[in-house]
């Protein structure tokens, strides 16, 4: 067959040089496109993450190590430093490369320490305890040693990175800091930095109230800590609020509640970092800068006298039988009293107390490991009676005023109606169940008002808890529970303090009959609550349905001295309530109570004596709450001794003198009694 065309062509040689010009044509394509992704990879990276990497860039050449502030102090109302810092001088030691070169050993072919290293270090370290022999403290209690040094230098990096500045020594001798700047060429990597000590008042004033402190590398399980450690890794989180993990933070208490404010604001060293993560020079200093100091509202002597008030009842307890029985399983005790105007906390008493200079300590701590929390705000390791009990105890005959207010609310009864008490009263299925009132007393005919002078359970049942069960029914023991809480009896105070607890509600127990509870409920047996709480209650009757947030605090200051936060009266939640209501409680708040013979003001008051098992017994436990003057009142009191026995006998003496330091300090009638020449 004869093919027409150009010479020496043939069909079936288009197929290999078509394949070799598409595969060209795609090379050249590929190369093209990929060209483009790196020019635009490369403007992207020159125009809009060049900042970023330069950062990037220079964290990795360099680190910021916080300078600690000096913490702010916590004052009493009158100015005494209740926890304090005091500048100290510490010795730091900064890893350069002369301490920390390595090379390869032969043998074993890891990296050591060179022979120049070892040889520094030691030699440091030989100089160092020369220096703390000659310029130190002599009456110091520990004297450092070679080993403490070289542990301290942590040259194995099992504490700190490797950049991080070694703590060596604390509390510097004016003679050993001279002597260190003036030879500091003789000490590679030394520097003597300004940080503070923790000092509490030693006359252990509110101790549990004002807290403690503890290094930061402990507080993995505090939300508030958890937070800054969140805060400190994101990328350019300022370096001043970098917190080292042996800097000391509150833990408890005010020191924990107002950390931000007294911490301060950390100061900052920016370091150049070779390879190897280890210091090379410092690169930048900024300063610290001082903490607030927060006032509190705690007046000292009305405290001091409070906690030995709670000391002195306790041990009369111990030895005067108060219904044929001496108390000796009465071994803690709480107060708080609160203005009624202000909400202002004036003593917040937890007995037995302790040094909080000292209670770290393993051979402290062991004996009070159960008692350095805040009983009154908390059960938690905050004290055990005898028998167990702990802070949270039944109301007793103190929530009768409130009980009445609910049953007068309600249209259960009127301020004019009588009930005729014969001691006992009767309920559940055929009035098989029954209480009696205290000693089986029959109190004959009482208006609401006598029932609370007179501590009637028998009223409370039969007028107001079997009542309202049979009103509301499975409901009665919500609408019994909605009352105490506006009242600040089963919810948060709103004091701040951390580890507050809300109470118990025991009438909610479903393994209880509703009507059980609405019963028992009614003159006091169950619900157990704080003493914060029932002063916050008590303040609550006495400024007839306002409840005030309790003010711990009145201000911040700075280190000038200028005011930067101010508290004020703050309002909770409201109740209104027929004022004739709040007049038959404030007449029924009129029990007799003994301990007060003499007072010079007419108060109102109610005592309680709550019955709780504990070690297969009943055990009374006593409250008191009152507030005075009557009219017109001034302070807000309440008294929880776990096992005391009777109220009004083991509780109000403690109340008495309460009211008698603030009349001396401020004048439950506005004139200070101190100022009065006797």
């Amino acid at each position: 067959m004869k093919w027409f065309g150009r010479p020496g062509f043939r069909p079936d040689d288009q197929t290999p040089r078509s394949s070799v010009s598409l595969r060209i044509n795609l090379f050249f394509f590929g190369t093209f496109f990929i060209f483009v992704i790196i020019m635009v990879r490369l403007a992207g990276l020159q125009f809009v993450e060049a900042d970023e990497l330069t950062e990037t860039e220079a964290s990795r050449e360099t680190k910021d190590v916080p300078l600690a502030a000096i913490r702010g102090n916590i004052l009493a109302e009158g100015g005494e430093k209740l926890a304090y810092s005091t500048p100290v001088q510490s010795l730091y030691v900064t890893l350069t490369q002369e301490y920390t070169a390595r090379a390869k050993n032969k043998d074993t072919g890891l990296l050591e320490y060179t022979a120049e290293a070892r040889a520094l270090t030691a030699s440091l370290a030989d100089r160092l305890v020369s220096v703390f022999e000659q310029y130190g403290d002599p009456a110091a209690a520990k004297k450092l040693t070679r080993e403490d040094i070289l542990a301290s230098l942590d040259l194995d990096f099992r504490v700190s990175p490797g950049y991080m500045p070694r703590k060596i020594k604390t509390g510097l001798t004016v003679e050993e800091v001279a002597h260190l700047m003036e030879n500091k060429e003789q000490y590679p990597g030394i520097s003597v930095v300004e940080e503070s000590s923790r000092h509490y008042d030693k006359d252990t004033v509110a101790v549990q109230t004002v807290g403690f402190m503890q290094q930061f590398r402990y507080t993995e399980s505090y939300n508030l800590y958890k937070n800054i450690r969140h805060a400190m890794k994101q990328t350019g989180a300022d370096p001043g609020l970098g917190y080292r993990e042996d800097e000391f933070v509150g833990i408890y208490g005010l020191e924990q509640q107002y950390q931000r404010e007294l911490r301060g604001k950390n100061g900052y060293l920016t370091l150049s970092v070779n390879a190897q993560n280890m210091a090379k020079e410092v690169m930048a200093t900024v300063p610290p800068v001082k903490g607030y100091d927060i006032w509190t509202t705690i007046n000292k002597k009305v405290q001091m006298q409070t906690e030995q008030a709670i000391k002195d009842q306790l041990n009369w307890l111990h030895h005067n039988p108060v219904q044929g029985t001496t108390h000796t399983a009465a071994l803690i005790g709480y107060a708080v009293a609160m203005e009624v105007d202000t909400g202002k906390v004036i003593t917040m008493a937890h007995m037995p107390d302790y040094d909080p200079n000292v209670w770290n300590q393993p051979e402290v701590f062991k004996s009070i490991k159960e008692n350095y929390l805040n009983g009154t705000i908390t059960q938690n390791t905050s004290g055990v009676s005898g028998h167990g009990l702990k802070s949270l105890i039944y109301l007793g005959s103190t929530v009768k005023p409130l009980s009445v207010l609910i049953g007068l609310n309600e249209g259960l009864f009127t301020t004019g109606d009588t009930y005729q008490d014969k001691g006992i009263a009767y309920f559940g299925k055929n009035d098989s169940s029954s209480v009696r009132n205290s000693s089986g007393h029959v109190l004959g005919k009482l208006t609401p008002a006598e029932a609370i002078q007179e501590s009637s359970n028998a009223f409370m049942i039969d007028m107001i808890g079997n009542p309202l069960y049979k009103k509301y029914q499975g409901e009665s023991v919500n609408v019994w529970d909605r009352y105490l809480k506006a009242f600040g009896l089963g919810v948060s105070t709103q004091s701040g303090l951390p580890g507050e607890s809300a109470g118990v509600a025991d009438y909610l127990n479903k393994e209880d009959s509703v009507q059980s509870s609405m019963v028992y409920a009614s003159f006091g047996q169950k619900g157990k609550y704080t003493a914060l709480q029932l002063a916050q209650y008590t303040a609550m009757l006495a400024n007839e349905g306002q409840r005030l947030k309790p003010q711990l605090v009145s201000r911040i200051t700075d280190a000038e001295g200028n005011t930067v936060t101010e508290f004020g009266r703050e309002v909770l939640n409201t109740v209104s309530f027929d004022p004739s209501y709040w007049k038959e409680i404030k007449r029924g708040m009129n029990t007799k109570v003994k301990a007060f013979d003499g007072f010079p003001y007419d108060f109102a008051r109610k005592t309680g004596t709550s019955e709780m098992d504990a070690a297969g017994a009943i055990r009374d436990n006593g409250v008191f709450i009152a507030y005075a003057p009557r009219e017109n009142p001034k302070l807000a009191v309440a008294v929880v001794i776990p096992e005391g026995g009777f109220g009004a006998l083991s509780a109000a003496p403690v109340a008495r003198r309460i009211f008698e330091a603030y009349d001396a300090e401020y004048g439950l009638d506005g004139i200070p009694k101190k100022n009065i020449e006797k």
